[in-house]
């Protein structure tokens, strides 16, 4: 497929519709699953880091072996389709795993049937989480890899970063409000029927990229070829920018798990909750209009720029996860601090994702997706919110009663000093890539 200078409406219709739809059901499943087997459920915050971790290496290997297939066939158009349609059916399925149902199908009383619920749904969204990294996290990132290049990758990833923004924004208003009203059941069925209408548009829309691609590598081949040592020397550049985004996707997983239960039970809401919620919505916004603004400054800069970028980016990410620990219940200095560390955050984002995608050997986008989900998902799920357990666990002074009538932790502003902590030690890899960004200009 012929790579354009610029993106046509075709290829941006698809990149919003996808990229918007995968990140609107990743919103849910990273903040509100964690919010319906904590309080629905009643489940634990080391269930929330065991589900949180079996998903991550779902992810991984779902990249992994389904990136490395849709390179061996050369497609990409069914993976994408196929997978948001069955993404959709099995997020449709969490509205009948609830302790009740458990109940009425062993006998026993609904609350004995908390530990089996809490596995049944890890177990689940495992199942979703394959689905889901198969058509979005390899596929649809290989697909966008495969009909870009550097001269639109930023602007891409532009759209690719505040799209998760908007979706946390339309997930945190529309199903936060809606599961209020009408519990997370029918919320779990409409958001299910949109990702798979999705995927059936996409039928009609999405060209596949692979066509004329061939590889005479066999599948093992494929699958084993981001780890051989040679590939790893040869691709310094790329290995260097994935360790960077895995100390910042690390120190992101520390909080965001917990960010909406640490919201709604540790910080004082004040009067907030008579403000209307369309001047928090438009608040957001706003910072997304800031950060499209900076990044389209940032799309006359060249490769050498990204990494400046990113020293100042990192920066006001330290920044801002500091200041929301010493925020403690004030909600607006929460609110500011915490829009300065996703400022930060969204630009780092923007710059590390093209990075990776710049120094991605162009054939081999798919297989090398697995690497990518390793640094960015398996190792940073797995760690960040067994370290913020820990922490909670440690610090934890204060507790709330569940639907079930079990005293649970409530998340402490110390999860976000800790992951400031581990934040701040990407300037290391960063003045290596930047080291990598001059060597690519120079040649």
């Amino acid at each position: 497929m012929k790579k354009e200078s610029k993106l046509s409406k075709s290829l941006l219709l698809n990149i919003i519709l996808f990229g918007f739809m995968g990140q609107v059901a990743w919103a849910v499943e990273n903040n509100f699953f964690n919010m319906y087997l904590y309080n629905r459920i009643g489940g634990t915050e080391y269930d929330i880091a065991n589900m949180v971790a079996a998903s991550a290496a779902t992810a991984m290997l779902s990249s992994l072996f389904m990136g490395s297939l849709s390179d061996k066939l050369n497609k990409r158009k069914i993976f994408i389709c196929a997978g948001y349609i069955l993404w959709g059916i099995t997020v449709m399925s969490f509205a009948f795993i609830t302790p009740e149902n458990v109940s009425k199908i062993t006998g026993n009383p609904a609350v004995a049937c908390i530990p089996m619920t809490v596995m049944l749904v890890i177990i689940m969204d495992c199942v979703m989480t394959f689905m889901g990294s198969t058509s979005n996290d390899a596929a649809f990132n290989a697909w966008v890899t495969d009909v870009t290049n550097p001269s639109n990758r930023t602007i891409t990833e532009t759209i690719l970063a505040i799209v998760p923004v908007v979706a946390l924004v339309v997930v945190t208003a529309a199903f936060g409000s809606l599961s209020g009203v009408f519990g997370y059941g029918p919320c779990f069925i409409g958001l299910g029927l949109l990702v798979t209408v999705c995927g059936i548009i996409g039928i009609f829309t999405i060209k596949d990229s692979r066509n004329g691609i061939k590889t005479s590598a066999s599948f093992g081949e494929c699958l084993t070829y981001g780890f051989r040592p040679s590939v790893i020397k040869n691709n310094k550049s790329l290995y260097i920018a994935l360790i960077c985004m895995g100390i910042f996707s690390i120190a992101s997983q520390v909080f965001f798990p917990y960010l909406f239960i640490y919201i709604q039970h540790y910080v004082d809401m004040g009067t907030l909750t008579s403000t209307p919620i369309y001047l928090i919505i438009l608040c957001v916004i706003a910072l997304i209009g800031v950060i499209a603004l900076l990044v389209k400054l940032f799309t006359s800069i060249d490769k050498v720029g990204k990494a400046k970028i990113a020293f100042p980016c990192s920066a006001i990410f330290v920044i801002g996860l500091s200041l929301v620990y010493f925020a403690g219940k004030n909600f607006w200095f929460f609110a500011v601090s915490a829009l300065l560390g996703l400022a930060g955050y969204g630009l780092l984002m923007i710059i590390l994702n093209a990075a990776i995608r710049d120094f991605t050997p162009e054939d081999k986008a798919g297989q090398l997706q697995g690497i990518r989900m390793i640094f960015s998902v398996l190792l940073p799920m797995v760690i960040g919110p067994r370290i913020a357990a820990a922490v909670i666990d440690h610090f934890a002074v204060d507790t709330y009663i569940n639907e079930y009538q079990n005293a649970v932790n409530i998340p402490v502003p110390h999860i976000y000093l800790a992951a400031a902590a581990i934040a701040v030690t990407i300037f290391i890899p960063l003045i290596f890539l930047a080291k990598e960004f001059k060597k690519a200009k120079n040649n």
